[in-house]
């Protein structure tokens, strides 16, 4: 190697070394001035945190769209609701306390606790059923009553309407279950979104074919047929009803989500019809909340 080949060397290695130094000198693109360096302004965030059963929960509610769709990114949206549960099974699983925790954490400008529950206090299941007169309106209470005591601000939401039709009338079977819910918020003095006015209202106004399109999955031809006469027919049991599950692999995701046409929980377009309900609702009954609300 010659003289000549050894400073050629040298002169590329220093290139190589002094290249990053020169690129963490100056920012790519055209050359600026920067600003004098300060501090971001501390953030106000807000949070929401959603509670109710399977017409609330992501994949067969609303509550999916509505953080997707209808919160500004200073708003901390978790969706607790889960499928199957009633106001009692809710707080016995311990699904309460987590909701609870998550309303005790600091530094929010804001905590709202959004509560959704009826459709399986109807049920006959023994961990869920609850006492129309006596138990579901004393449940709701306490659940108004620890949200505050978490320093939270809780609100009441009637249930999502169910989709069933006879002579093409809305059956429209929680609204006594909606109005116990509306004396609680009037009583307890919390603000209220009445979800199952509004859905009923939208949903007769589809009517029983239309309403259809708000599913999981779709209808098979004789439920349609029923519907176009005005009366639609019993839910098939799940296990016809559900849609196969989802192919997966061997080091990919596992979980599945039980996706079947009823007429209670929603697919995507459902969902999105639905949470734009409850946003707007929301919006006029905490007005505290419009400026983090999306339409």
């Amino acid at each position: 190697m010659n003289h000549k080949t050894t400073a050629m060397l040298a002169t590329l290695a220093l290139l190589a070394t002094a290249a990053p130094a020169a690129a963490l000198a100056q920012p790519p693109g055209p050359v600026k001035e920067r600003e004098p360096r300060t501090n971001a302004a501390p953030i106000k965030p807000y949070k929401v945190i959603l509670v109710g059963d399977s017409t609330t929960a992501v994949g067969s509610g609303w509550g999916g769209a509505f953080c997707d769709h209808h919160v500004k990114s200073s708003v901390a949206c978790l969706n607790l609701g889960r499928g199957g549960r009633s106001t009692r099974s809710y707080r016995a699983e311990g699904s309460w306390d987590i909701a609870l925790s998550e309303a005790r954490v600091p530094g929010y400008a804001a905590i709202y606790v959004l509560i959704q529950f009826a459709h399986n206090d109807q049920s006959s299941k023994g961990e869920r059923w609850t006492d129309l007169a006596t138990e579901f309106p004393a449940n709701l209470k306490r659940f108004v009553e620890d949200v505050r005591a978490a320093g939270a601000q809780p609100v009441l939401l009637t249930p999502l309407t169910r989709r069933e039709f006879a002579k093409g009338q809305l059956k429209n079977t929680l609204d006594v279950w909606s109005e116990e819910v509306r004396k609680v918020a009037t009583e307890t003095k919390t603000p209220l979104v009445d979800l199952n006015t509004s859905s009923a209202r939208i949903v007769q106004k589809l009517g029983p074919v239309d309403s259809m399109k708000l599913a999981q999955a779709e209808p098979i031809e004789s439920e349609v047929e029923a519907a176009r006469t005005g009366t639609t027919l019993l839910p098939r049991a799940a296990e016809e009803a559900r849609l196969p599950d989802v192919v997966t692999t061997q080091t990919g995701p596992r979980g599945q989500q039980v996706r079947k046409f009823d007429y209670t929980h929603v697919g995507d377009a459902g969902a999105r019809v639905f949470s734009k309900l409850v946003a707007d609702d929301l919006a006029a009954a905490v007005p505290g909340l419009r400026s983090q609300l999306t339409p």
